[in-house]
């Protein structure tokens, strides 16, 4: 007689340190070699705990290259085991060692975020090159058209060199320009030096140095790919914006195959469906999400491009 499902996952949950896997899996999404810097274990351990976790049906994985990112998603459950987790959370948080976990996942995504910074401080001079190169010239302004307004303050989030505020500042009241490398910030300044509606800004995606309700439009193009938490981002930048009718222009890559993108440039997401960013859209508390694929450029050597229009 087959055993239910529940009294698998149930069994799984017998040693500890796979308690203390799906802590950080609920939270995070990470690779083995990223589990075994944060756990201090070897490979061969936490890849076996990880085969007992995912034949229990408590994980799921994503390709990565040649090797696999891991989560546990609450959602792909059934309800007496999400009854289940919640009662095991609990008591795993009270562990001393997941506490020294989540100390050290904090360290891999913060080597995860050096690798996109020394990408973006090492090509500064050569971004614009870089970026028509794979994404073709000027592809945003597909996805800016009906958008602006003369009235509006505008948010280019991730601004880069600052080539979408030059484009957007001549139809709006005001563009808030934000990046976190002061190799782009200074090139964007540069380049909107005779622009005297644009406000260039320091800080990062995660912590937005923009006050609750400003912005009537906010622009992420080609950012959230690097970022590891894309909900936890998605909802401060809807409390960046006004709360009725405020807008979030979101550009990035379509899923892609293009592996060698985390090594060069730092890339945490090989691109996004549809599905996912309406899941995360939602759970960041927009209203409506609407999706587009972008025509591709002719001369376009890099992924598709979509545009997602998000309503607080």
């Amino acid at each position: 007689m087959k055993r239910p499902a529940l009294f698998d996952r149930l069994s799984a949950l017998a040693d500890p340190i796979r308690s203390r896997l799906l802590l950080l899996l609920e939270r995070h999404e990470l690779t083995v070699s990223e589990l075994c810097s944060v756990l201090q274990l070897p490979q061969s351990t936490v890849s076996r705990h990880l085969k007992v976790l995912s034949g229990a049906g408590w994980l799921v994985a994503r390709e990565d290259g040649t090797s696999n990112r891991y989560r546990l998603d609450p959602k792909a459950l059934d309800a007496g085991t999400r009854k289940l987790w919640t009662a095991v959370r609990d008591e795993a948080d009270g562990i001393p060692a997941a506490a020294r976990d989540a100390q050290r996942v904090k360290g891999v995504l913060a080597d995860r975020h050096t690798r996109s910074q020394q990408f973006f401080a090492s090509s500064a001079a050569q971004w614009d090159k870089v970026r028509a190169e794979l994404f073709g010239t000027r592809t945003e302004l597909f996805a800016l058209v009906g958008l602006l307004e003369p009235t509006q303050v505008v948010g280019d989030l991730g601004c880069g060199t600052g080539q979408l505020a030059e484009v957007m500042a001549p139809f709006v009241r005001q563009v808030i320009a934000v990046d976190e490398s002061s190799a782009m910030l200074k090139a964007a300044k540069a380049r909107l030096a005779a622009l005297d509606n644009v406000e260039l800004r320091a800080g990062s995606i995660e912590e937005l140095p923009i006050d609750a309700a400003t912005l009537d439009v906010a622009v992420l193009s080609l950012v959230l790919h690097y970022v590891a938490d894309p909900v936890a981002v998605l909802t401060g930048l809807r409390r960046a914006l006004k709360p009725k009718g405020g807008k979030l222009l979101l550009v990035d890559m379509l899923p892609h195959d293009r592996a060698e993108y985390r090594q060069t440039m730092g890339h945490v997401w090989l691109g996004f469906d549809a599905e996912q960013v309406k899941e995360w859209g939602s759970a960041a508390g927009f209203s409506a999400v609407r999706i587009n694929a972008l025509p591709p450029s002719p001369a376009a050597k890099g992924p598709s491009l979509f545009v997602a229009v998000l309503t607080a």
